[in-house]
């Protein structure tokens, strides 16, 4: 099956622009203190968006359901004194990386990957894993925000229901999965696990920016 093409709008960040390349995108935003961009799948609205305001396409989905004003009320605003965190996978397998940011400023507090074979679903527990392990370490009262309703379930049963065969591409990842399952056999936390709203929030501020 031919790769489905994207393209990637950067309103702000070291070189805004239109890039065809998430290569190319994150090389313009990694590191950029409150960079603002996201994907579209035809160059036609990323040019729009570009020439529009980034408020009016940030975490906005094809299919969305519109929201009445009492259901975002109900949700209320995201929790400011908490980390972030999200996976990407380039194919399910395929390349996968994971990182944790600071909620509120977007700040990079860890990052591990890209593993040579892996699955969006392994990368969110373990990043919520290492966001656990990264709170506890600093005696933080932080909660941790994640998409991933399975992943959540995983880190609850202690364990890594994926499907991936361990094989020797993976066995770097698959050690990384065992240490995950032994801290959270071995260790107690207090850290609330908390869903990510996107549909009233918009992205998860740790998010690759690859929808």
């Amino acid at each position: 099956m031919a790769k489905k093409e994207k393209f990637y709008t950067v309103w702000k960040g070291k070189r805004p622009g239109i890039y065809t390349e998430w290569s190319d995108c994150k090389a313009a935003i990694e590191g950029f203190k409150g960079a603002q961009y996201k994907s579209f799948s035809t160059f036609e609205v990323a040019k729009k968006a570009y020439n529009g305001n980034y408020e009016d396409y940030k975490g906005k989905k094809k299919g969305a359901s519109t929201l009445s004003q009492s259901e975002i009320l109900k949700y209320g605003i995201p929790n400011y004194h908490s980390i972030s965190v999200d996976a990407a996978s380039s194919g399910n397998p395929g390349i996968m990386e994971y990182r944790g940011v600071d909620t509120k400023t977007g700040k990079l507090l860890f990052k591990q990957g890209p593993f040579a074979q892996g699955t969006n679903n392994i990368g969110e527990f373990l990043a919520i894993v290492h966001g656990l392990a990264y709170l506890k370490e600093r005696n933080s009262d932080r909660v941790i925000y994640t998409d991933s309703r399975t992943a959540m379930s995983w880190v609850r049963k202690k364990a890594c229901n994926t499907k991936l065969e361990e094989s020797p591409k993976n066995k770097t990842l698959f050690d990384l999965v065992r240490r995950a399952i032994q801290w959270l056999k071995s260790n107690s936390y207090s850290t609330p696990i908390v869903k990510w709203e996107t549909k009233v929030w918009g992205e998860i501020p740790a998010d690759f920016g690859r929808k």
